[in-house]
């Protein structure tokens, strides 16, 4: 098949490169999706795009109407693509719906560890040759309580990763998830409701997918549930956070230190270069000056080993569908009805 890639990197065409193996025909497009250059599929069968293309009602129609049969979504939140226009125009979709979970704990924990004992700030003050350790006392992992929302593949990675660091984790999931962490003491792991979760956790970290009903989950109500001076961490999907509250609770030191691998908006600046531009988005460039928060660039699935998980299920799906199967009869389409 041919397939055309929007929104692609290097380490991204390497990846497909390495495990197609020749076998369908890859077009690589650094632009993303969007109605100025959805012309670019013209003669293709596929598009493979990513968190921030567009995929709307119109963007589809015109898919539709250049003879594109599949969309294949590399990636597992797909929040931003329209399955019922894929229905209205009989267009197959699939996704990623697992790839390694241990890249995407790893860089929460990361984050949770750089944060608290001010490694960022710890590096650039040697840079300019401050020795100087003022300013940089953290705290002990050890005995802290983690609140953990969602208990899937990535969450339970993170689950297993702070009790060993000796951490009491409380659970939140909408699935009684409960029977799978036999292993653990209730000293260790706890499954609790939301509320007591905000209360109780000295950080709270996300691992949820975005849907209409938890948009904006962590807004001011629920910040003013937290606990003085909880640490936040977000490694999910952007519109979880309120980001107008989430900045209100840093002025306010309700919040003491936040990590972002996500952004609500961000589509224009995620995965681009704007080192010699003026950042427009005024909470972007805001939560960018706070000296407790540490943003980056939607990278936490960023490993070797995810990205090869990703472009093998990616493939398989296109090879599903060049042997006949559709709809339901692909192992990863996201068409369920």
């Amino acid at each position: 098949m041919k397939i055309a890639f929007f929104d692609s990197k290097p380490y991204l065409r390497k990846i497909f490169e390495e495990v197609n193996n020749k076998k369908h025909t890859l077009r690589f497009f650094q632009l993303k999706l969007t109605p100025e250059t959805v012309d670019l599929v013209k003669d293709f069968e596929c598009v493979c795009v990513f968190v921030n293309d567009c995929l709307d009602d119109s963007i589809i129609k015109s898919l539709n109407q250049m003879g594109v049969s599949l969309i294949a979504m590399r990636c597992k939140g797909c929040d931003n693509l329209d399955l019922n226009a894929c229905r209205k125009y009989g267009i197959d979709a699939v996704y990623v719906p697992n790839y390694s979970p241990y890249s995407v704990a790893e860089h929460t924990v990361a984050l949770i560890l750089t944060l608290n004992r001010r490694i960022h700030k710890a590096y650039n003050r040697i840079r300019d040759g401050n020795f100087s350790v003022d300013g940089l006392e953290g705290f002990d992992m050890h005995g802290k309580t983690v609140g953990v929302i969602g208990a899937g593949d990535i969450g339970k990675a993170v689950i297993n990763i702070m009790i060993g660091f000796g951490c009491k984790v409380l659970v939140y999931d909408l699935l009684n998830k409960a029977k799978e962490f036999t292993n653990f003491s209730k000293d260790q792991l706890m499954f609790t409701d939301l509320d007591y979760l905000y209360a109780n956790s000295n950080i709270i970290t996300l691992h949820v997918p975005l849907t209409q009903a938890n948009t904006h989950m962590i807004n001011a109500d629920s910040i003013a549930k937290m606990k003085p001076g909880v640490m936040l961490i977000n490694t999910s999907r952007g519109g979880l956070i309120d980001t107008e509250s989430l900045i209100e609770g840093i002025k306010s030191k309700k919040i003491s230190h936040v990590g972002l691998d996500v952004y609500e908006k961000e589509g224009r600046y995620f995965f681009e270069d704007f080192s010699n531009s003026v950042i427009a988005d005024d909470n972007l460039a805001r939560l960018m000056t706070f000296p407790n928060t540490i943003i980056t660039s939607h990278q936490a699935f960023l490993t070797h080993e995810a990205l090869t998980d990703i472009a093998t299920t990616t493939l398989q799906s296109v090879d599903e569908f060049e042997q006949g199967k559709r709809g339901k009869q692909l192992s990863f389409s996201l068409i369920t009805e």
